[in-house]
């Protein structure tokens, strides 16, 4: 049994000896290096551009301004949540006539190394006629600012409205209401590596891609409709990854460029974006506004949660279509059974670097806006948040549960889920019960503790299919090929743990293959935390047929129904007698002496996803004199139905708080008034280090297998990220509920609180 064991990751040992290949480990014979020129404006009209010095340059091979590109580009396209209407603010690789934010592909420009390149992009004269940035969503949609898309006519993009009951009777009976805005800062992931790609073109004129990661067949179908060849003469090869977190891997306007640049010149070119480039040019994510109003009675139930929401999406649609503002609605209820839900979504325009997903899209936002509702509406009442939680939360009885919003073209529908048991548990690993014993004992140390919960639902396995293809090889090796791709997050380990329990083998005996459109003939790829729900049960169902092959060439051999046979350890064995027929590498041998191929492929379809839920509980200490925040103790716990792999699916979690602290207390994309990036660099840009993350307890629970895949299992690569903020926000004004602290925007300053602790404790408290 290998389903279930923390087993050490197979892909390991190449990364930790140094024997991974990342996009910059690779040269190639007259490699030449890009360079992007970009626009130092957030608004612009672009009025002229002046390459002739730069081509003087001896080592310049080639240089492209949007003139430069086929008259019949197509812009690029949407691939996840599309909307006929969004097609026209989509992004060109190259800006033309305008530019819309301060990064902007405006040229680029191909040398024989990246030093000569950056000389010539300074020879580069572009001449802009500036024009009145929009920075802010309202500001945006205000009736004399210009319209950054004029054929939509609007900056507010796209309007989406979800609703559940009459909101308006329900708000009007309810006995009390709670108006609150709400705010989430734009930030984004940052992995070690930025990206990069290398693309060259061979002898028969077939072009080679190295780089393109998370969604490779996606990529690859793209690619061959932009550059209108036919997806043969394209090579796609994903290499390592220094992190993927959402942003990384989708099709960007360098993957067009980079690959044009190669079919033009017939020499290889690489790219590989510097950190100020990945700061400006690289998808942003999560900032919204958030006006909510909910009607509750003395209990503490919430009968109606109405939220107006302002989604600041920059200046593009990009790749991911409206999926965060989809999510964002889709999974706002979280845990609670509400009778009356209305949410409304502007998805607005705005000068700033286009938005994307980030690890958790959607929930981090939604979570910390709802798991912040329910806190402020237990302080109105006076009652504890956690009973305020226990007396809202769907019961496992109302499973499946369904809160009437959809997202991502499908109603969301809980598949399995105990979340009452949850927060039982949460609450008693907490000691919550005597936890105000000890706060008011702190208190009269000096001390000032306190203790936030937050609950949430994550979604998982997102479809349509995921295909695998399993093979046994000659030397008894299982070759297992998969449209996943591996960003970090162990799928070799996992897909090898799947193929290894159907087949009895060890799973070290098992390759796992991915990321070459050559060898990999489909695949939608890893994202939305799909790749064991999905990609996993794909795995499954092609050893599955595998299996059952070799076990009839067994059953032929030895005159034995199929289905008294297994496989155990490498050996056949008789089920009813326990009696071992023979290794399973004779019946490999006997398999191809007589022409068997050893060989199935299954392709896996799911309508519906899967939703894994957890909780996320912190204890902190506040320093009143410096306003620092100290996480004395932080817990998770998380039912993902089954891990195949706790020690991975404890990695995800932990890994998935460090980037949940930094959106929670530390990192900011913040502009000044002129659409300039002011946080750009590692110097303005806070990231949290090993002395801001803490040790963290987790608990891995499988309580609720999910009924809609075969291995019963649950998504597990977000929910480490998506309540850490509300968590400790709540833990934070637990903490000072005498002072006049009020959090409801990220990131949580220490002025923020010092200026709360200036003010003195307030007559409430």
């Amino acid at each position: 049994m290998t389903i279930g064991k923390s087993v050490k990751r197979i892909e390991d040992p190449r990364l930790l000896i140094g024997k991974g290949q990342y996009v910059g480990d690779i040269l190639l014979p007259d490699q030449c290096e890009a360079v992007i020129v970009r626009s130092p404006h957030a608004h612009a009209k672009i009025l002229r551009i002046d390459t002739e010095k730069a081509k003087q340059l001896p080592d310049v091979q080639l240089i492209l301004t949007g003139d430069d590109l086929p008259k019949d580009l197509e812009a690029i396209p949407m691939r996840l949540a599309p909307n006929e209407a969004l097609t026209m603010a989509l992004q060109y690789p190259l800006a033309k006539e305008k530019v819309l934010y301060a990064g902007e592909p405006v040229a680029l420009i191909v040398a024989s190394n990246r030093y000569m390149a950056e000389d010539a992009a300074e020879l580069i004269d572009v001449y802009y006629e500036p024009l009145d940035p929009i920075i802010d969503v309202h500001q945006a949609l205000h009736p004399d600012t210009e319209i950054l898309h004029p054929k939509i006519g609007s900056n507010d993009l796209f309007l989406l409205h979800s609703k559940k009951g009459d909101i308006d009777e329900l708000l009007k009976n309810s006995p009390y209401q709670l108006e609150e805005d709400l705010y989430v800062q734009r930030h984004s992931g940052i992995p070690l590596e930025t990206r990069g790609l290398l693309a060259f073109v061979d002898e028969n004129k077939r072009l080679t891609v190295y780089g393109p990661t998370k969604v490779v067949h996606f990529n690859h179908q793209i690619l061959s409709r932009l550059l209108k060849k036919d997806k043969k003469e394209i090579r796609f090869i994903e290499t390592d990854v220094g992190g993927g977190f959402g942003p990384r891997g989708e099709f960007y306007p360098e993957d067009y460029l980079i690959p044009y640049a190669a079919l033009k010149i017939g020499k290889p070119v690489k790219w590989i974006e510097d950190r100020l480039e990945h700061m400006k040019a690289t998808n942003h994510s999560r900032e919204q506004k958030h006006h909510v109003v909910v009607g509750f009675d003395e209990t503490g139930r919430i009968h109606a949660f109405k939220d107006e929401i302002y989604v600041d999406t920059g200046a593009y649609i990009r790749t991911h279509g409206i999926t965060v503002p989809v999510l964002t609605q889709g999974l706002l209820a979280g845990p609670y059974d509400i009778q009356g839900l209305d949410f409304k979504v502007h998805v607005v325009a705005t000068n700033k670097t286009p938005t994307g997903t980030y690890r958790g899209p959607g929930r981090f936002e939604g979570t910390f806006v709802r798991e912040r509702v329910i806190d402020l509406v237990a302080k109105k009442l006076n009652l504890d948040p956690t009973v305020v939680r226990e007396r809202n939360l769907i019961q496992p009885n109302q499973m499946p549960y369904t809160n009437g919003i959809s997202a991502l073209g499908q109603l969301v529908e809980y598949d399995s889920g105990d979340y009452p048991q949850i927060l039982a548990i949460a609450k008693e690993e907490m000691d919550w019960e005597n936890f105000h014993k000890r706060k008011a004992q702190a208190e009269q140390n000096g001390k000032f503790i306190g203790l936030g919960f937050a609950m949430f639902v994550e979604k998982s396995g997102l479809g349509p299919w995921e295909f695998c293809e399993v093979e046994f090889a000659g030397n008894g090796e299982l070759i297992c090929k998969t449209g996943l791709a591996d960003v970090g997050q162990g799928v070799e380990t996992a897909l090898a743990q799947i193929c290894s329990e159907q087949l009895g083998i060890p799973y070290s005996k098992v390759k796992v293959i991915h990321g070459d459109t050559d060898v990999v003939e489909k695949g939608n790829g890893s994202f939305a935390t799909r790749g064991t729900v999905v990609g996993g049960s794909a795995a499954y169902y092609a050893s599955a047929e595998l299996k059952k092959k070799i076990l009839q060439v067994a059953a032929d051999q030895y005159h034995l129904p199929s289905e008294d046979l297994d496989i155990k350890e490498e050996v056949i064995t008789q089920v009813t007698t326990g009696l071992k027929l023979c290794s399973i590498s004779s019946i490999l041998k006997v398999a191809k002496a007589q022409g068997i191929e050893l060989r199935e492929k299954y392709t896996f379809s799911i309508d519906h996803m899967s939703y894994p839920y957890g909780i996320h509980a912190a204890e902190v200490a506040v320093d009143l004199e410096t306003g620092k925040v100290k996480i004395e103790k932080y817990y998770i716990a998380y039912d993902v139905g089954k891990a195949i792999n706790p020690m991975l699916v404890k990695g995800q979690l932990v890994g998935g708080m460090a980037q949940g602290l930094g959106g929670a207390m530390y990192e900011e994309l913040r502009y000044d008034d002129n659409g300039q990036l002011i946080t750009g660099s590692f110097m303005d840009y806070l990231l949290p280090s090993s002395m801001e993350v803490p040790e963290i307890d987790i608990n891995i629970l499988e309580i609720s297998p999910s009924p809609l895949n075969p291995l019963g299992a649950k998504g597990a690569g977000e929910g480490g990220t998506v309540a850490v903020a509300p968590a400790i926000a709540n833990a934070i004004s637990h903490a000072l509920e005498k002072y006049p602290l009020h959090l409801t925007s990220l990131p949580i300053r220490p002025e923020q609180i010092r200026e709360a602790i200036k003010k003195g404790p307030s007559i409430r408290g």
